[in-house]
């Protein structure tokens, strides 16, 4: 009886645990890599004139196409660690949905690239300011590299297909 006792105390202790340690590993994950961003600070990334190579991924929770190449960006991510690159994951979701479905998902699928959570208002305002022929759909991603860019709108089918694109801003 006495180790009965004991034991659902021990099991309680070790779940308080476990939930204490996820939600310092969530807290952690999401503090560290959403920053919402408004229009005038995106296009000052944008407009960086500098040896950087930066790519931005306009992507959303809800958009199908855009979670499916996510992997890709991830690994582009850890491919270009040790050299001047900054990816920035553009999240187009809204922000009321930050705590519920953005950070969830962030950690769900285990993303470490820089999510940067566009609350730009009216898309009419910056669409054209990104590129004249976006259509506004998503996935869209954008390169930019000493003032020059180049910008493609659609998903990247694999990891060659988003090389072959960044690799268009040294032509």
């Amino acid at each position: 009886m006495v180790v009965l006792s004991v034991m659902p105390i021990q099991f309680l202790f070790y779940l308080f645990c476990l939930f204490n340690l996820q939600l310092t590993v969530y807290q952690n994950i999401s503090r560290e890599n959403i920053t919402i961003v408004d229009t005038k600070t995106l296009f000052s990334l944008i407009d960086k004139q500098d040896d950087t190579l930066r790519v931005f991924n306009f992507w959303a929770t809800w958009c199908k196409p855009c979670v499916q190449e996510l992997p890709y960006f991830e690994e582009l991510n850890r491919d270009q660690k040790n050299k001047k690159f900054i990816l920035y994951l553009v999240s187009l979701d809204f922000k009321t949905s930050i705590d519920k479905k953005l950070k969830p998902f962030i950690l769900k699928k285990k993303i470490s690239s820089k999510v940067l959570l566009f609350d730009g208002g009216n898309p009419n305002d910056w669409i054209d300011r990104i590129d004249p022929n976006w259509s506004g759909s998503i996935p869209a991603s954008l390169v930019s590299l000493n003032g020059k860019k180049i910008f493609e709108e659609g998903e990247f089918e694999n990891l060659q297909s988003l090389n072959a694109f960044i690799k268009k801003i040294y032509k």
